[in-house]
C-alpha cells in the first residue's frame, strides 16, 4: 500500500487491533500454514541469509524465519511499524538484526543484490499492484538464484464483489475474440490488485522461474501462493 493510502487506513487504533489479532495466531489455520510455508522456504537456503519483508505490518511472521542474518521490514504505516517493534512470538525470533523502514515499497530502492529472500504476505495484488515493475525491482534486489515468495488475491476469490460489471465482463471474456478478451481481463484484474495463476506467470516470466504456484484459502480470500527463483543471468 502506498504511504498516502496507508496513513488514514492503518492508524494507531487499527494497528493495535491488528497486533491483538496476532496474539490469536494459533487459532488461525491459514496463519499457521503461512508460517510453515516460510519455514520450508528458509530451509531451502544455506544459512545465513538476508531477508526482506515487503509490507511487514506488525511483523506477524518474523518468528517463522530461520537462518536469517539481517531482516528488513518495510511498511508505509508508522503505527503498524510501531507494533512490529514488539511482534508476536518475539522470543522465538532468531534473526541477528532487524531493521524497520517506514516508506512506500513501490518507490523505495534497496540497491542491487541485497537479499537472498524477499517475501510478502497479504500485500501484493491486494493493497499494492502486482505488476512487471514490482517483479523487476525485486529481481534487482535479489542475489543470484534468490527467491521471491508472495501471495496475491486470486481473481476467483469469493471476497471480490460480484458487481454487475464484473459479472458481465466474465461472461463476455468467455466468448469474445482473444484481443478483446485480454482487454476485458485487464479490467477484471483491476490494474494488478488481483492476480490469478496466468497473471503471476506472465509478470514473473522475464526474471524468475516458478518453483511453486498454487491456490490457498485464508479466512479472507482465495490466494495464489507463489515461490519463484531468480533466473541465472
Amino acid at each position: 500500500m502506498t504511504a498516502h493510502r496507508a496513513s488514514p487506513l492503518y492508524d494507531e487504533a487499527y494497528a493495535k487491533r491488528y497486533r491483538a489479532h496476532d496474539d490469536e495466531f494459533l487459532d488461525s489455520r491459514p496463519c499457521r500454514d503461512f508460517a510453515e510455508w516460510l519455514e520450508r522456504i528458509c530451509e531451502t537456503f544455506q544459512p545465513p541469509i538476508d531477508v526482506l519483508d515487503l509490507g511487514c505490518g506488525t511483523g506477524r511472521y518474523f518468528w517463522a524465519l530461520t537462518g536469517v542474518r539481517d531482516l528488513i521490514g518495510i511498511d508505509a504505516s508508522r503505527p503498524m511499524l510501531a507494533e512490529a517493534r514488539h511482534p508476536y512470538n518475539a522470543a522465538r525470533i532468531t534473526a541477528r538484526k532487524i531493521v524497520l523502514i517506514e516508506d512506500d515499497l513501490s518507490s523505495h530502492d534497496f540497491g542491487v543484490e541485497q537479499f537472498d529472500l524477499v517475501y510478502s504476505i497479504g500485500v501484493l495484488a491486494e493493497h499494492v499492484a502486482f505488476d512487471e515493475t514490482v517483479a523487476s525491482r525485486v529481481a534487482r534486489w535479489l542475489r543470484p538464484r534468490g527467491r521471491f515468495a508472495f501471495t496475491t488475491v486470486h481473481l476467483d476469490s469469493p471476497s471480490i464483489p460480484k458487481t454487475p460489471g464484473r459479472r458481465l465482463g466474465r461472461a463476455l471474456a468467455a466468448v469474445v475474440p482473444p484481443a478483446l478478451r485480454e482487454r476485458i481481463r485487464a479490467r477484471l484484474l483491476a490494474g494488478g490488485l488481483y492476480a490469478d495463476e496466468a497473471r503471476v506467470r506472465a509478470v514473473l516470466d522475464p526474471a524468475f522461474d516458478i518453483e511453486l504456484l498454487q491456490r490457498f484459502e485464508s479466512e479472507a480470500h482465495l490466494h495464489c501462493l507463489c515461490v519463484a527463483r531468480k533466473k541465472a543471468s
